[in-house]
C-alpha cells in the first residue's frame, strides 16, 4: 500500500489514506514554505518539515488519525489505521 504523504500546493495528498497497524507513514514536504504535520490528538507532531524534507510517524494503534499543518490550519487530512 502508499505510504507516502505529499505536501504540495498547501494541500496534503492523499487527504485521506487507510494503512494497517504497523505502517510506517513518511510526509515529504514539495512546497517552498515550511509545514507541520500535527495530531489532532498530539499523537504525532512533526515540527517544521523544511522544503525537500520529510517526516516519517509509526502508527501501531487502529484508529482515525485528523491531522493538519500548525502554520496553516486550513490544510486538514487523516489516516485511517486499521
Amino acid at each position: 500500500g502508499q505510504t507516502q504523504v505529499a505536501i504540495d500546493n498547501f494541500s496534503f495528498t492523499p487527504v485521506t489514506l487507510t494503512i494497517s497497524a504497523g505502517t510506517t507513514m513518511t510526509w515529504a514536504n514539495h512546497d517552498n514554505v515550511q509545514h507541520t504535520v500535527s495530531a489532532a490528538d498530539k499523537s504525532f507532531d512533526s515540527g517544521a518539515i523544511d522544503t525537500d524534507g520529510t517526516f516519517s510517524h509509526q502508527f501501531t494503534v487502529p484508529g482515525t488519525y485528523a491531522y493538519q499543518c500548525s502554520i496553516h490550519p486550513t490544510m486538514t487530512a487523516q489516516i485511517i489505521v486499521k
